[in-house]
């Protein structure tokens, strides 16, 4: 037989862990987000350095072909 402290211990311990599983899926999903932000970050900023490549290449290409 449990005593009502028991009970009450025992609802108390498993509150506790279901708030802390809360808190670590939280934690995840905000890393996961983060990471997936970052991963755009780095996307857009390698799109943006191609295209600024691609124009020095095409302006490169415009002087060679007017100095000849």
């Amino acid at each position: 037989m449990t005593t009502p402290e028991h009970d009450n211990d025992f609802r108390s311990t498993a509150m506790n862990t279901l708030h802390e599983d809360l808190a670590r899926a939280h934690s995840r999903e905000r890393l996961r987000r983060a990471r997936s932000m970052r991963q755009g970050h780095h996307l857009a900023r390698a799109q943006r350095l191609a295209r600024r490549a691609e124009r020095a290449a095409h302006a490169a290409k415009l002087h060679l072909s007017r100095a000849l």
